[in-house]
């Protein structure tokens, strides 16, 4: 199970990241689902967990960047 850290935002709940596997995931506020963000570099998710807008990072940087599956 990856671990998920918890976010101040008023979208997403909580973000974790696979490094074997270079994986995102994030888990939204309002429908509890969790996305799986594929081939994502460890950078992108250290930018997006110190980010000052987490919404706006997800939706320029990683939504339509990354094929994803719902978990």
């Amino acid at each position: 199970m990856i671990e998920m850290h918890y976010v101040e935002s008023s979208n997403i709940e909580a973000v974790g990241y696979d490094k074997d596997a270079r994986q995102l995931h994030v888990r939204f506020l309002k429908t509890g689902a969790t996305y799986v963000y594929d081939a994502v570099d460890e950078w992108v998710f250290d930018e997006f967990r110190q980010c000052e807008s987490r919404g706006k990072y997800f939706n320029q940087e990683i939504r339509d960047a990354y094929n994803f599956s719902r978990l």
